[in-house]
Order: structure tokens, then sequence, then C-alpha cells
């Protein structure tokens, strides 16, 4: 089974927290982790420019070129569009007031944990990210959390754990995990 987990986090996660993302990324790749991501500035493009081997990434994009990105977009099926947003739909609290792009953006998160088949076979082992607030579950997702709540919470509802760090000791809870 291949080791995965999910980079993501806020577009304003601060430059110091970016660097220590690329840093962890790296040393991620080295231990034979693959990331998934989304392709938003901030920390997910830390994280992808941290792992640095695109054979070894997956970077989910809502729509072609999203944040001037030259990677493959694939547009899914039919059938896993749909099942995408129905997962958007369950896990973000203000669904029906989303136009097309942010439903789209919010639909990628699906992606992130649960990998290109929306599968839950195959979602990551552990969610790495940075939010304002320290958001690591549902239950603690404010709208300081910002769109990477939605997978927080999807994380949330498949059991994946969520190592925030903003949080103390998030490096010890890393570890835990290798």
């Amino acid at each position: 089974m291949m080791k995965t987990y999910a980079g993501i986090g806020s577009r304003e996660t601060p430059i110091v927290i970016c660097d220590t993302m690329y840093e962890v990324a790296g040393m991620l790749r080295l231990e034979n982790f693959w990331l998934n991501s989304g392709g938003a500035p901030g920390a997910d493009t830390a994280f992808e420019r941290g792992c640095a081997d695109p054979s070894r990434m997956n970077i989910f994009l809502p729509w072609k070129y999203f944040n001037g990105s030259t990677l493959p977009f694939v547009q899914p099926s039919r059938d896993l569009e749909q099942k995408a947003f129905e997962l958007a739909a369950k896990h973000h609290p203000g669904w029906e007031y989303l136009k097309q792009g942010p439903r789209k953006l919010m639909a990628r998160n699906g992606y992130q944990i649960l990998g290109p088949n929306l599968d839950e076979e195959e979602k990551v082992r552990f969610v790495l990210c940075w939010t304002p607030d320290g958001c690591e579950s549902t239950k603690t997702r404010s709208r300081k959390t910002g769109g990477t709540g939605q997978a927080i919470s999807i994380a949330d509802a498949y059991g994946v754990p969520v190592i925030n760090m903003f949080n103390p000791h998030w490096e010890e809870r890393l570890k835990e995990h290798l």
C-alpha cells in the first residue's frame, strides 16, 4: 500500500511555516511518502516545491491552469465529479450559497484526502497543514480555518489524523505517523 499524506493549508501561511513545510515535504519524500495537495498559493505550493518530484505527488486542480499551474489537469468523469460534489456538499456548512468556482475548489478537497478515485481504501495516512486557528477536526473548525477546513472535515469523517503545524508538539505527532 502506498504511503500518502495530504500537505495543505491556508494561503496566508506564514513564510517561516512555508519554509518548514518545504523541508518536511522533502524529508517525507525521502521516507517514500507521496504528496496529495491542491495547487493553491501558500501551504500547498510549499509542500509541492519541497516534494520536488512530480512523479511522487498528486496535485488536484479545480480547473486547468489554476494558480498558473502547468501540471496536467485531469478532468474527472461525470460520475466521479458528481461524487466529489456530493462529498463536498456533505461537509460544507454553506454549500447552497457557493457559486461554481468555489464549489470546484471545495470538491477538490475530497481528492486530497481520498485520492483520485475518492476511494476510502486510498485515503491518506495523515493530513499535515497550517491554519490560523489550529483546527484539527470538524468540531474545532471555524471561519478562521478557511477553505482548509473542508479537507479537515472530510479527513475527520474518514478517521484520518490531522496534524496542524500551528499547534505545539506537531513534530512529535508527525513522527508517530512515519
